[in-house]
């Protein structure tokens, strides 16, 4: 996104100089996702000591259970159409059947 703002040269060069960026642009971008990530730091800090933590080998292999079978839904994701596309083509060869039955 093209965007014209107003930066204090100082701040800038500051800023430049302390992250060893080659461009305004870098700097900025890499500004932002400073924010980004504190906020989402802040958020988590703001869970803390609510949240349940179950490190047994159950709920691991559990997880690797789902984790193996949604990677293997984005591994063959035309497999999930297979049954939908045959159904489909069939039902359009009897519709060519009946039409040219009743000709």
């Amino acid at each position: 996104m093209r965007t014209n703002i107003d930066i204090d040269d100082a701040l800038m060069a500051a800023a430049m100089e302390a992250g060893g960026f080659k461009t305004k642009k870098e700097a900025v971008e890499e500004g932002l996702r400073l924010l980004r990530r504190r906020k989402v730091y802040e958020g988590l800090l703001a869970l803390r000591g609510q949240l349940q933590w179950d490190d047994s080998d159950a709920a691991w292999a559990a997880a690797r259970v789902e984790q193996d079978a949604a990677s293997l839904q984005l591994a063959m994701p035309g497999a999930a159409y297979a049954s939908t596309a045959g159904k489909r083509a069939s039902k359009t060869a009897s519709r060519r059947r009946v039409k040219s039955s009743s000709k």
